[in-house]
């Protein structure tokens, strides 16, 4: 028996596959089983075209099988065997797949597909193997033939005896290495765990001997071993059954094994396109916030298969960063691989299911809005934060996919409601769409920035998180309906008598509001007869594009740059305190310095930013306390 040598490119290629192809050493059996599942479905396909053959799904199977004494793991098919000419071609140069012929040659039907292409998957077996031998009986022969390989330095063919058509692998599993632990793949719960993650949805039985305990007839209390074959895979997958044949038990079920959470999800979205790319999707929207969720730690993405095979365990491109927090797995027999199957050579196609699965959540979620507002408040309530930063990241990229998802507190309905159900009830007289911050419900409530705003009977949306002005600024306009803060300058809806009596009362009060305005030096940039306040005395608003808010928010971040708003202290010259500081402007100038620090550290208190020296304040109170 002469020992054949590889090509030389071929050498090239196989010291390839065992050292750098594959990101990791488990996938071979995947590899192994795949080719398995090709060589029934030659078969099935055969008797689809002939008419003297018959397919009895019952029939075909895989059959794993592990000797720890020997160090052998065999996979063995009922599939449609090589005779010594395709093991020669086959096997014997790498990269020469026959799979990729016989899709080539033939039109598969009934949602068949051939999922070898590249003809290296075999070769995987050599990551674990020291030597690998195939015993093989082709469809139609009576000869069986043996291939065996200890790596590059070639391979041997030679006839044997075999009953059944079929292949049969056998592996020569290396020992350990320092790094590596190659005992893993002769352990009975490693194979199963293997199998069920990458091969659960294969469509034929993939059996294993497996041990199991039971009492002994004549003592419960001890148990004895026993060896039992058992179908490790689950072989249907939920996602290619038809919908009216699952119930929610199912899909919740599904959800769970999978491990997807540890709560129940709180819908699903089942979908199969058939298009210019068909791919076969189960989704759920979770009821819960993963712990790690804005961790770095956190990954993204769907489980991807292609022909029921995994191929990612988290594809990150299928999903939008603003919805991360979808789980599921998408399937399709269309997707262009890489010569290891772990990456995507071309990226169209993912981006087409991307653009899709994004518009089906999109409408789940819409649909939920509008049929099921309980669950969408609770689920707006976990994720809305991550549809907001959706708005505001990529420059606004996103904005109008996501706006009619956002909802806000409603100063008016005392309840979160969608920008649309606002503008709907905006009085025609009303410019703007209005918004508050602040630390609260309770808190914005109280501002005096809403006190003018509210009275004019105009609806206030409460923004309480950090990323909410944010987005909304970056939103910019609902409807054509412009935002516009209650600490605005300019709140729009001033008539021409209330602008001159403001432009009077300025007037009046010019040297007093300079006055005051130097004494506060670089603390703001104005001084100003405030428009909008009623009851209180002092509050402060913004000129520029930079909030109140977003200056406490910028300025709580790790690199902080130390960003200020411009802040305009505005007083109520309709209020007694205003008095006490006109009479202090006409008599006593150190009285004046004290009101106008106090009025202004009473500002800051408001909005809730820190006062900056809490000492002097209290000196200040002090002094007011003691004539």
């Amino acid at each position: 028996m002469t020992k054949k040598a590889f090509q030389a490119e071929s050498k090239r290629l196989l010291d390839l596959v065992i050292n750098s192809i594959y990101s990791q050493k488990e996938v071979f059996l995947r590899e192994l089983i795949s080719n398995s599942s090709d060589a029934i479905d030659k078969i099935y396909y055969k008797a689809l075209t002939d008419d003297s053959m018959t397919f009895n799904q019952s029939d075909y199977y895989i059959k794993i099988a592990a000797d720890k004494e020997s160090r052998t793991l065999n996979v063995s098919d009922t599939g449609i065997g090589m005779t010594a000419e395709e093991l020669e071609e086959n096997l014997g140069t790498i990269a020469q797949s026959g799979s990729f012929a016989f899709k080539n040659e033939n039109e598969l039907k009934d949602g068949y597909d051939i999922i070898g292409q590249f003809g290296v998957g075999f070769y995987a077996a050599f990551m674990v193997a020291d030597k690998v031998t195939v015993i093989s009986k082709a469809l139609g022969s009576d000869q069986a033939f043996k291939w065996e390989s200890e790596g590059a330095d070639g391979y041997t063919i030679e006839p044997v005896e075999k009953a059944e058509v079929g292949t049969d692998i056998t592996l020569q599993i290396k020992e350990n290495g320092e790094e590596d632990d190659f005992d893993q793949f002769l352990e009975e719960h490693r194979l199963k765990s293997i199998i069920k993650k990458y091969s659960d949805f294969i469509r034929y039985p993939i059996k294993m001997d497996v041990t199991k305990s039971k009492p002994k007839e004549d003592n419960e209390e001890e148990y004895v071993d026993y060896i039992e074959e058992e179908t490790i895979n689950s072989m249907v997958p939920l996602w290619r059954k038809n919908k009216s044949e699952l119930t929610q038990e199912d899909y919740e079920n599904f959800y769970q094994d999978k491990h997807f959470g540890f709560d129940k999800p709180l819908t699903h979205i089942h979908t199969s396109v058939d298009g210019s790319i068909r791919y076969h999707a189960i989704l759920y929207i979770p009821e819960t916030l993963p712990y790690d969720y804005y961790s770095q730690d956190f990954e993204k993405g769907l489980e991807l298969y292609s022909s029921s095979v995994l191929i990612m365990d988290k594809c990150a491109d299928l999903l939008p960063d603003y919805f991360s927090f979808v789980k599921g797995i998408v399937d399709s027999d269309d997707l262009s691989l890489n010569i290891s199957r772990e990456m995507l050579q071309h990226d169209r196609q993912l981006k087409l299911i991307e653009k899709n699965i994004t518009r089906k959540i999109k409408k789940e979620l819409e649909t939920m809005v509008k049929n099921d507002r309980e669950k969408y408040e609770s689920f707006y309530e976990t994720f809305g934060r991550q549809l907001k930063f959706g708005v505001y990241s990529d420059f606004g990229a996103n904005k109008d996919t996501l706006q009619d998802l956002l909802m806000f507190y409603s100063s008016t309905e005392k309840k979160l409601v969608t920008l649309a159900e606002y503008v709907e009830r905006m009085p025609e007289d009303q410019p703007y769409i209005y918004y508050a911050t602040g630390d609260s419900y309770d808190r914005i409530e109280k501002l005096p920035q809403t006190e003018m705003v509210a009275d004019k009977g105009y609806e206030i949306l409460f923004f309480t998180e950090d990323v909410d002005e944010f987005a909304i600024r970056m939103l910019m306009s609902y409807k054509e309906k412009e935002f516009r803060s209650v600490s605005s300058g300019d709140l729009g809806f001033e008539d021409d008598a209330d602008e001159a009596e403001s432009k009077e009362k300025e007037a009046d009060n010019k040297e007093l509001f300079t006055a005051m305005k130097e004494l506060l030096t670089d603390k703001v940039k104005d001084v100003r007869a405030s428009k909008r306040l009623k009851s209180h005395p002092v509050c402060l608003s913004t000129d520029g594009d930079i909030s109140l808010e977003m200056e406490k928010v910028l300025n709580a971040m790790p690199n902080n740059q130390s960003i200020k708003a411009e802040k305009v202290l505005e007083i109520n010259v309709d209020h007694d305190v205003f008095q006490a500081l006109q009479k202090a402007y006409d008599g006593d100038k150190d009285q004046l310095k004290l009101y106008t620090h106090l009025l202004y550290n009473q500002a800051l208190l408001i909005e809730g930013l820190q006062v900056d020296d809490p000492v002097a304040f209290t000196n200040d109170i002090c002094k007011v306390m003691v004539p």
